[in-house]
């Protein structure tokens, strides 16, 4: 595989793409897949194993995931503190609410906000994401690991997985331009808590250590850094919108590397065989109570003592 350099990249809006390198595609663009034969990405990792299933994922790869309003307001803090993304459109609805949106003439106008490819926030939203922007400004670290000077926005890797010969594909939130003689990637995530403890959880049930492996790979195979580092940037939703920031350790990273791995596998042979199992395949699988009923079975029917 051809090692690229950084600053190797174009503006490719609809392209298909057949070789490895860093490009910088429209997010539609990305999600779609525009690799010649298919690709997969960290988040389709995350869909082939438990608890989803290989059907699942293909399902999504055909028709698209389901809208969710509630990422609008992480879209939104994305767009202004990484400077790339969709527009953000302040609406405000023309009832005694202007934050309810109820009237069919406003919902026909945020439809037609969400059709052009714009977000639509309510007063208090769009508000909620100024404020969140210029709090992470303040952070000295968070705002130099995403400074515009110092690189660029969503920028798309793609590269050759060595062992199953799939090829791979990762959305980088910021391309930094390398700091000293390492590459520092800065990841931003909204939550509702920024403590770290929270976020060690949140690390496994949303796979963010298999995001970590999967990035410092796409780097590593791409030769633009030998030891690159990763860092999360994490904001909290609400007031005072604080900042955190969390590396992952070597176990977290063993965890998620190992998950990547097995999540290629799959959808290496998924490829091959045209079968894209659902939760139990061919399978009869059984099951058992969860144990709190059986322990509430046993409470509530135990045999009652008898008089001698």
């Amino acid at each position: 595989m051809a090692c690229v350099d950084a600053a190797m990249t174009s503006t490719l809006a609809g392209t298909h793409i057949t070789a490895p390198g860093v490009y910088d595609l429209p997010e539609a663009v990305y999600h779609a897949d525009p690799v010649v034969g298919g690709s997969l990405s960290c988040s389709g990792a995350k869909k082939l194993l438990p608890p989803s299933c290989p059907a699942l994922f293909a399902y999504e790869r055909n028709h698209g995931q389901p809208f969710k309003k509630a990422f609008d307001i992480g879209s939104a803090a994305h767009q202004l503190v990484l400077g790339a993304g969709p527009e953000l459109v302040e609406f405000a609805g023309t009832g005694k609410n202007p934050e309810a949106w109820q009237k069919d003439d406003d919902k026909a106008d945020v439809a037609r906000i969400r059709q052009s490819g714009a977000i639509p926030l309510k007063p208090s939203e769009y508000a909620q994401v100024q404020a969140m922007a210029r709090k992470l400004r303040e952070h000295p670290i968070a705002s130099a690991l995403l400074t515009p000077e110092g690189g660029k926005p969503e920028q798309t890797l793609i590269w050759q997985d060595p062992e199953t010969g799939i090829t791979l594909r990762a959305l980088v939130d910021w391309m930094p331009n390398r700091v000293g003689n390492r590459l520092i990637l800065g990841d931003y995530k909204t939550a509702v808590t920024a403590n770290p403890e929270d976020f060690r959880r949140a690390a496994y049930t949303y796979g963010y250590a298999m995001q970590n492996a999967w990035y410092l790979d796409g780097i590593k195979a791409l030769g633009l850094d030998d030891d690159p580092d990763f860092v999360f940037v994490v904001q909290m939703k609400t007031p005072p919108y604080l900042v955190s920031l969390i590396r992952l350790d070597e176990q977290a990273l063993r965890v998620g590397a190992e998950r990547n791995t097995r999540a290629r596998r799959l959808f290496a042979r998924c490829q091959e065989s045209g079968y894209w199992p659902d939760y139990t395949g061919l399978d009869i699988t059984e099951i058992s109570l969860p144990g709190y009923a059986v322990h509430q079975h046993d409470n509530d029917f135990h045999e009652e003592p008898t008089d001698d």
